[in-house]
Parts: structure tokens; C-alpha cells; sequence
């Protein structure tokens, strides 16, 4: 975890609630290929609570994927934003929401996150709560 990421991805679920698997592990590694890790996954219409894990079955569960950057919107948060809903719904959740979490926008990136269902959130530097 990033602390330059970790309490962003923690202020967008203070404001969805539910239940939130930091570096939740969408894939396992072996030798055939890597491990892949979202940010963060929130499970909807869970206790309010941050998880102690990084796995957990979602399996017609409600979920958001996060994937966050210090950072401008970019073609990579994008990507990952846009490829891990793929890989979460191989889980088969009852829903998936992708939501790429970033310091500042890009118009340019803006109209391709819509155009493929990724949700931007910006939250600014100054937005960091004191208590980090």
C-alpha cells in the first residue's frame, strides 16, 4: 500500500460504505502468471468495515473495483481500472462498478473511462484528512 494512495482509496469508501479489501487478489500467481492485486474492493451491502485479507468470495456480491494513482488520469490507471472489472467478473460477482481514483482528470481519458463504464474520481492533495 501507497501512502499516497492508501488514504485516497480509503476516503472514496468512507463515502460508499461497505466492506473494503484493501489489495484484494484478483489473481493468483503461479508459474503460467503473475499475481495480480486491485487497490481496493468494496463489497456492498456489508458491514461498514475494512477487511482483514486480501481475499474474500464475491460471488453474487454487489462490488466496486478501485484502482488509485497519486496522479493524473492516465492511459495505465485506465487500463488497470478498465481490465480489472474483467478480471473481477470471472468471480461472478452479482455486479461490478470500476472506479479509477486520481489526483486530477484528462479530458482526453475522461470521454474513453465513459465510453467504457470506469468511473473517475478525483481527490486533490488537499483533501487528505489531518489524522494521516
Amino acid at each position: 500500500m501507497s501512502k499516497h494512495e492508501t488514504w485516497r482509496t480509503r476516503l472514496y469508501w468512507e463515502q460508499v460504505g461497505g466492506l473494503l479489501i484493501e489489495e484484494f487478489i484478483v489473481v493468483k500467481g503461479n508459474k503460467n502468471q503473475g499475481k495480480r492485486a486491485l487497490d481496493g474492493l468494496i463489497v456492498l451491502n456489508e458491514e461498514k468495515a475494512i477487511y482483514d485479507g486480501n481475499t474474500y468470495d464475491i460471488k453474487d456480491k454487489d462490488v466496486v473495483v478501485i484502482q488509485t494513482k497519486a496522479h493524473r488520469i492516465g492511459m495505465y490507471l485506465l487500463g488497470q481500472a478498465y481490465f480489472s472489472k474483467l478480471l473481477v467478473e470471472k468471480h461472478q460477482p452479482r455486479s461490478v462498478k470500476s472506479v479509477a481514483i486520481c489526483k486530477s482528470n484528462d479530458t482526453a481519458m475522461a470521454e474513453l473511462a465513459e465510453a467504457h463504464n470506469v468511473e473517475i474520481v478525483v481527490i486533490k492533495d488537499d483533501q487528505k484528512p489531518d489524522s494521516d
